[in-house]
């Protein structure tokens, strides 16, 4: 039998999951939506087009669907037409997906602040500045020459989404701080520092805010007053960086922390002590989609092993691979019997969650045509096309980013209500397929 504080943290995300008003559709970022999403492909319902790539993830609140784009805008869309009702002009391209609480929304801009924006208007409410934004830099990262040189990794795609719990809201940024701030009026109530940079985004779950930086450790704060209340630590990768950090996000259910690391590895941590419960390695592939959890099984998805895999959520042992053919960025959307998630290779997946067979899939007409040569036939990566040398150097990995452009990647996270399926591709395109 549930106990009495189970039951209402039941309640809660059960509530916070139906109003699907922030990224993963609640507090605790668990990725399960009520609605049942479409249980075999009847084509696109809509699509919205943008000025340039979408990497956030859609949020959905009273009939109205609000997504950033790298355009610099953020837009406001008639869930039901795919019509603009308005749209809000940042100064910098926008990759924070939004959270909509109290007639507010909220985003971490790429200028380095906290926007919050009347979700009537559009218009500016109030601004929340940080130090700074910035992106995880290195030197000799990922091994592009030359060891001397800091570079700015390309990977690092997404900004920190806001969570509005008891009256605060919770971010992380580019200066290596986690934010809280108040939810009305922006005033600054605490800022706890790490050690590198916060592009993932906080769960939380009680009075405890969890959160990963890319200095290698989760953390788990006190939501009151900022302090520390555990760290737990992840791989080293002193010489390249390319195993470390997060930038996935966590997701607690049932006293458990469940994240992904760059590291190549799925952790299950205890929510109270921060002492892991198990970990299951990933073949020196990164973990940076966020978990889905349900029903005692975690589903998520990797980089360069392209799996989407199902974890036994007390064990961490494996219960299925699904070949996804393609880094897979997105996170997974859960909704009836179908895991949705988008695919680097221009894919959106619908997979069977018993099963982990496919049910469905969507390519995105960019995809189709392939106007670098980027794909296989089956899907899979053509990684000489995709990766040829053409400077030498890091700037070779803003080329791929160029290439993955050019075929509707999928990184933006799905969202699921009232039976269809929403997400963002980097053609520009907000989808709603149903």
């Amino acid at each position: 039998m549930m106990n009495r504080h189970a039951v209402l943290t039941f309640i809660l995300i059960s509530h916070l999951a139906f109003s699907q008003s922030m990224f993963r559709g609640n507090l605790a970022r668990t990725g399960v939506y009520d609605s049942s999403g479409p249980k075999e492909s009847g084509g696109v319902k809509w699509a919205f087009h943008t000025g340039a790539a979408i990497v956030a993830s859609p949020a959905i609140a009273d009939g109205v669907v609000y997504i950033p784009s790298m355009d610099g805008h953020l837009y406001a869309i008639d869930q039901e037409t795919g019509k603009e009702k308005w749209n809000f002009k940042s100064s910098m391209p926008i990759a924070s997906s939004p959270a909509v609480s109290g007639g507010l929304l909220y985003f971490v801009s790429s200028g380095g602040a906290l926007d919050a924006l009347d979700i009537a208007s559009g218009k500016i409410k109030w601004v929340l500045p940080t130090e700074y934004e910035r992106k995880f830099e290195a030197k000799n990262l990922h091994g592009y020459p030359s060891a001397a040189q800091t570079m700015p990794d390309a990977w690092d795609m997404f900004t920190s989404s806001p969570a509005v719990a008891n009256g605060k809201v919770f971010f992380g940024s580019g200066d290596g701080n986690v934010y809280a701030a108040d939810a009305q009026t922006g005033v600054l109530q605490w800022k706890f520092a790490t050690k590198d940079v916060v592009h993932a985004s906080p769960a939380v779950v009680g009075n405890t805010v969890y959160i990963g930086s890319w200095d290698s450790y989760l953390y788990a704060i006190d939501a009151d007053t900022g302090r520390q209340k555990w760290a737990f630590k992840t791989g080293e990768d002193a010489a390249i960086h390319n195993q470390i950090g997060f930038q996935s996000s966590p997701t607690v259910v049932d006293g458990v922390v469940y994240v992904g690391c760059r590291d190549a590895h799925v952790y299950a941590v205890d929510a109270a002590t921060g002492r892991e419960k198990w970990d299951y390695p990933t073949s020196k592939s990164w973990v940076i989609g966020t978990p889905a959890v349900r029903d005692g099984v975690v589903y998520v998805g990797t980089s360069d092993s392209s799996r989407f895999m199902a974890l036994d959520a007390k064990t961490g042992r494996l219960r299925f691979n699904f070949d996804a053919k393609a880094y897979m960025f997105s996170s997974p959307a859960l909704a009836g019997d179908l895991a949705y998630v988008g695919d680097h290779n221009g894919r959106l997946y619908a997979i069977n969650v018993k099963s982990g067979k496919l049910a469905w899939q969507f390519q995105t007409d960019a995809a189709k045509k392939d106007p670098f040569k980027i794909l296989n036939a089956d899907g899979t990566l053509n990684q000489e096309m995709l990766y040829g040398p053409a400077f030498g150097d890091f700037e070779d990995m803003y080329l791929a980013m160029f290439k993955f452009m050019s075929i509707g990647a999928i990184v933006s996270s799905p969202v699921v209500d009232k039976g269809v399926v929403y997400f963002g591709s980097m053609d520009g395109n907000l989808y709603a397929l149903q």
